[in-house]
């Protein structure tokens, strides 16, 4: 299966996982798992600990070390972090930022938003993430990189799975954990606009020099229609750029923008023409862009789904529930997903029928509240006309002041933190810091 495209490590690596001494009820069953990002990593870690032979299968020649920050809060992404054994490598590697501030068109700071609203408990690049997990699994889980599922054929007995470039291989199990655009999902349950559901928003993600000298800090340039960020990263070395804007179903939007995700330069050109003539730093953000080398370009949808699960293939993350990205909560969705899955085809000793009926019991409601988390507020970010645009500012600018000011991030911790997590298989989290009981 593409063998060719594995790192020095992964070429030395058996595709037997290690297994633990006490062989758990998975030892032997085979697992492919679609997707190196978050919640494809997360999962090939619980499966491994359990006895599950774990393969990951990534497009991309290697981890992809790009992206915008993500955060996580509450009790339930923290406590299944610190289980992992990786909080203390996501504290270490945390942005550390500080408040976002609202600037006008000579960039004097208007309005100020707290880092609680934004940064969770702890923030991390998503990048720096995708190498903690990775390192974290690597040493009992196979990973392929540049290759990715062409088709799949389930029988009684497992699934046959063909690929783009490697030679089929069979696997008792297949969860895709490949995004918003899952290929898993479109082979396996139908065709993606049966189930994404766009925001009326796109954004565009890049790198770029910290040329305004921003020290752990964030500054937003508001249009109608259109928001430019730009925050620092990687101990002010560097800054992400974030282009949102409206697009077709949104007042003031030009058009829906039909593009190819393979295609960067027509991406980088959607962008150029939605932002000509925008103020602030605009036009130098949008010179540095043709030369990002991980720059990244897509809608801000949600995903709606009746089941996660069919026959023998299911999803996570991104893939199975995307909450949008202004949410803030898929990334720790997708953890606690993924130890979900994983502790749920552990207590059923791999019955995929059993363990799939619990999953998507046990993550239903908590998905559905994440999900209302990322309903309008796209709204609020990128308001629709002028006086929305000032309106919002007024807002940001009396946030400070206000007796309620902390209510929104209390009430995204107090939604993260809502799902009661069992202790699955040999995985005892009693005395675990903050694990609900």
């Amino acid at each position: 299966m593409n063998t060719h495209q594995r790192s020095e490590p992964e070429q030395a690596m058996s595709t037997q996982a290690t297994q633990p001494t006490n062989a758990p009820a998975g030892a032997g069953k085979s697992v492919l798992i679609s997707g190196a990002s978050v919640a494809g990593p997360a999962l090939a870690y619980w499966l491994s600990r359990y006895g599950f032979r774990t393969t990951v299968v990534e497009r991309a020649p290697a981890l992809r070390e790009g992206g915008y920050a993500v955060d996580f809060r509450g009790t339930a992404h923290l406590s299944v972090l610190e289980r992992m054994g990786i909080l203390g490598d996501i504290e270490a590697a945390r942005t550390n930022m500080g408040a976002m501030s609202y600037v006008n068109d000579a960039g004097r700071r208007i309005a100020s938003m707290p880092a609680d609203l934004f940064a969770g408990d702890v923030e991390i690049l998503r990048g720096d993430l995708a190498r903690i997990l990775h390192d974290a699994t690597k040493d009992r889980t196979e990973y392929v990189f540049g290759d990715s599922i062409a088709d799949l054929a389930e029988d009684e007995n497992g699934v046959e799975v063909s690929f783009e470039r490697g030679a089929p291989r069979r696997f008792d199990l297949v969860v895709g954990a490949d995004g918003l655009h899952s290929r898993v999902r479109a082979l396996a349950f139908g065709p993606e606009q049966s189930f994404v559901r766009p925001s009326g928003l796109s954004c565009a993600i890049f790198t770029t020099a910290n040329h305004l000298g921003l020290d752990h800090t964030g500054l937003a340039y508001l249009n109608p229609g259109k928001i430019v960020t730009m925050y620092s990263a990687r101990g002010n070395t560097e800054a992400k750029v974030v282009f949102y804007f409206a697009t077709a179903g949104r007042p003031g939007a030009d058009a829906a923008p039909h593009h190819d995700r393979r295609d960067l330069e027509q991406q980088k050109k959607i962008v150029a023409q939605t932002y000509a003539g925008v103020g602030w730093e605009t036009p130098r953000l949008l010179s540095a862009m043709w030369d990002a080398t991980d720059f990244y370009f897509d809608s801000i949808s949600q995903v709606r789904m009746d089941t996660w699960t069919r026959g023998r293939v299911a999803l996570l993350g991104d893939a199975a529930w995307c909450p949008s990205p202004l949410s803030g909560m898929g990334t720790g969705l997708a953890v606690v997903g993924a130890y979900v899955l994983a502790g749920e085809l552990a207590a059923a000793a791999g019955d995929h029928r059993t363990a799939f009926t619990r999953y998507r019991s046990v993550m239903r409601d908590y998905v559905l509240g994440c999900q209302k988390v990322g309903e309008g507020v796209g709204r609020w970010m990128v308001p629709d006309n002028r006086f929305m645009a000032w309106f919002v500012n007024q807002n940001y600018r009396l946030l400070p002041y206000v007796p309620w000011k902390g209510q929104i991030a209390r009430s995204a911790r107090k939604t993260a933190s809502a799902i009661d997590l069992a202790s699955y298989g040999s995985t005892d989290l009693t005395g675990v810091t903050g694990w609900p009981r």
